[in-house]
C-alpha cells in the first residue's frame, strides 16, 4: 500500500478508511452472511412497499393504531377479569435530557444558518457552487424516483461499490492514473 499511484493518494486499505469494524465487514462482504441477509430484508421490504402501494408513513401510523388498541383491549380486559394491566416502561422525559437535545440541536441549527448567511452574503462562492449543485442533483433525483427507492438502490450501491473498488483496486487504480495522464496530456497541465 502507500504507492502514490493509489485512487486519491491513500495511504490507507479500504478496510481502515471504512472504520475497520463490523460496518466496514459488512461493506466488504467479509460477513457475506450477514450482508446478504440485510440485502434479503430490505428488498422484501421494498417490494412489498412497491406492490402493494403502501407508504413508510401509513405503515407506520397502522402498527402504531394495532399496538394501542390491543394495549387499550389489554388494558379494559385486565380490569375486568382482575388481572395485571400490561407492563409498559415508565415513559418520562427528564428536564436535563430535553436541555441536552435542545442545546444539541441549537448548536447545529445555529452553524447551519452560519453558513446559509456565508453563502447568501456571497463570502463563499466556492460553497454556494458546492451547495447549489448538491441541491440541483437532488432535485433531478427526487424528480425520477421516489424515496423509497432511492433508499433502496443507495443501500446497494453502498454494499457493492466499497467491495468491488477493493476487489479490483490495482486494476481501478491504474485505470485512474492512465486517465488522469492522459487527461494531463490532453489539457495540457
Amino acid at each position: 500500500m502507500g504507492l502514490p499511484n493509489r485512487l486519491f493518494n491513500r495511504q490507507r486499505t479500504v478496510h481502515e478508511i471504512l472504520g475497520g469494524g463490523l460496518v466496514a465487514d459488512v461493506m466488504l462482504w467479509r460477513r457475506g452472511n450477514l450482508t446478504m441477509g440485510i440485502l434479503m430484508v430490505t428488498l422484501t421490504v421494498w417490494v412489498v412497499f412497491e406492490k402493494s402501494g403502501y407508504t413508510l408513513l401509513s405503515l407506520v401510523s397502522s402498527v402504531l393504531l394495532l399496538l394501542i388498541v390491543i394495549l387499550f383491549l389489554w388494558a379494559k380486559s385486565a380490569a375486568i377479569l382482575n388481572r395485571p394491566a400490561p407492563p409498559l416502561p415508565e415513559l418520562y422525559l427528564s428536564e436535563e435530557m430535553v436541555n441536552e437535545v435542545g442545546a444539541f440541536i441549537r448548536t447545529h441549527v445555529n452553524d447551519l444558518l452560519s453558513v446559509s448567511q456565508d453563502i447568501a452574503l456571497g463570502k463563499n462562492a466556492r460553497l454556494f457552487f458546492k451547495v447549489a449543485t448538491s441541491l440541483l442533483l437532488i432535485s433531478v433525483i427526487g424528480g425520477l424516483t421516489d424515496f423509497l427507492t432511492l433508499g433502496y438502490t443507495s443501500l446497494v450501491v453502498i454494499l457493492t461499490v466499497p467491495a468491488l473498488y477493493e476487489r479490483y483496486e490495482d486494476y481501478i487504480d491504474s485505470c485512474h492514473k492512465w486517465v488522469w495522464e492522459n487527461a494531463a496530456v490532453v489539457c495540457g497541465i
